[in-house]
C-alpha cells in the first residue's frame, strides 16, 4: 500500500517534532475552558459530537491535500488497522473520561492523570521500543515520580479518573508512534472507524428528542460543531510529534498540558491550592528542567 513511513530522527525532524508537541500540549492545557461551556450536556453525547465533527474536519483536510487514495489504502491495510483500531478505542475512552471529569468539577483529578502519563510513556518506550535513559534522566524521572506521588496524596491515592487518563493516553502515544501512517492519515482512519457508532447514537438522541443539537440554542450548536476542529488539530500535531521524537522526550513535554489544566483548576475554577500541590509542582518541574538540560547538553556533545 502507499503510505508514508515514519520520520527519521534528523535534527530537522526533531525540531519539527518539538514544535508539534508544543502546539498539541498547549492546546490540551486549555481544553477545560471549552468543555466547561457545554458541561450540562452528557459526556457520552459530547464524545459522539466530538468524534463526528472531528471526522468531518479530518476528511476535509485529506481531500484538500489529495490523499484520498492513501486513506482508502490505510483502511484496507491490516498492519495499519492493528495499531489504529486500538488507538481509536483508547482515545475514545480517554475523551469520555476527560469530559466527565470536567463536567463533574474534577479538573484537578484530570490533571493528576496527565501528570502520571509521561511516566507511563517513558516505561512503555523502554519496554516496547528499547529506548534507554542516561543516569541524569533517571534522576529526572525519579523527581517527577515523587512529584506525582505528592499530587496523588491529595486524593488519598490516585483517583480512577487520573489512572484511566494516564494509562489510556500513554498507550495511545505508543500505538501512534508505531503506526505505519502519519498524523493526519492515522487520525482520519481513527475517526472513520469510530464515526458510525457516534452518528447512530446522535440520531437516536435526535429521534428521542433528548439531543442537545438544535434544542439548546445556536450558541451551543456552534460550540458542538467547533469541537471537531479543536479535537482534530491537537491530535494531528501530537501524532506528528510522536513520529519525530523519542517517547521519553514526548512524555516529559506532556507536563505542559496538566500544568495548564492545573492552573485553570486553581485560578479559574476555584479549586484549592495547598502546600502539597506546591511540593508536587516543585519536584515535577525540577525533573522537567533536569531532563531538558541534560538532553540539550547530550545533543551538543553528539554534534561536537
Amino acid at each position: 500500500m502507499s503510505v508514508r513511513t515514519p520520520d527519521r530522527s534528523t535534527p530537522d525532524a526533531t525540531a519539527a517534532g518539538l514544535g508539534y508537541a508544543l502546539l498539541a500540549y498547549g492546546a490540551w492545557g486549555l481544553f477545560p475552558l471549552f468543555w466547561k461551556q457545554v458541561a450540562e450536556i452528557p459526556a457520552l453525547e459530547l464524545v459522539a459530537h466530538r468524534v463526528t465533527w472531528a471526522c468531518v474536519a479530518y476528511l476535509v483536510l485529506v481531500l484538500v491535500r489529495r490523499r484520498g487514495r492513501e486513506l482508502v489504502a490505510g483502511l484496507r491495510d491490516r498492519a495499519t488497522l492493528r495499531t489504529i483500531v486500538p488507538a481509536g478505542l483508547l482515545v475514545g475512552i480517554n475523551w469520555l473520561t476527560f469530559i466527565y471529569a470536567v463536567a463533574t468539577d474534577r479538573v484537578l483529578h484530570a490533571s493528576l492523570g496527565y501528570f502520571l502519563n509521561p511516566l507511563v510513556s517513558i516505561v512503555l518506550g523502554m519496554v516496547f521500543l528499547g529506548e534507554r535513559m542516561r543516569r541524569a534522566q533517571w534522576v529526572a524521572v525519579a523527581l517527577a515520580g515523587v512529584g506525582v506521588a505528592f499530587m496523588a496524596s491529595l486524593a488519598e491515592g490516585l483517583p480512577w479518573i487520573g489512572l484511566v487518563l494516564g494509562l489510556t493516553f500513554g498507550a495511545y502515544g505508543l500505538m501512534r508512534k508505531i503506526a505505519p501512517v502519519d498524523g493526519l492519515l492515522g487520525a482520519t482512519i481513527e475517526s472513520v472507524l469510530l464515526v458510525p457508532a457516534a452518528v447512530l447514537y446522535l440520531v437516536i438522541l435526535a429521534l428521542d428528542g433528548t439531543g442537545a443539537m438544535g434544542r439548546m440554542g445556536t450558541g451551543t450548536d456552534l460550540l458542538l460543531l467547533t469541537a471537531g476542529v479543536i479535537t482534530a488539530a491537537p491530535l494531528v500535531w501530537f501524532a506528528n510529534a510522536a513520529r519525530r521524537l523519542p517517547l521519553r522526550t514526548l512524555g516529559f513535554m506532556q507536563y505542559m498540558a496538566p500544568t495548564g489544566q492545573f492552573a485553570l483548576a486553581v485560578l479559574v475554577f476555584g479549586e484549592p491550592l495547598t502546600s502539597v500541590h506546591l511540593r508536587g509542582f516543585g519536584c515535577i518541574w525540577a525533573g522537567v528542567l533536569l531532563f531538558t538540560v541534560e538532553s540539550w547538553w547530550a545533543s551538543r556533545r553528539r554534534t561536537a
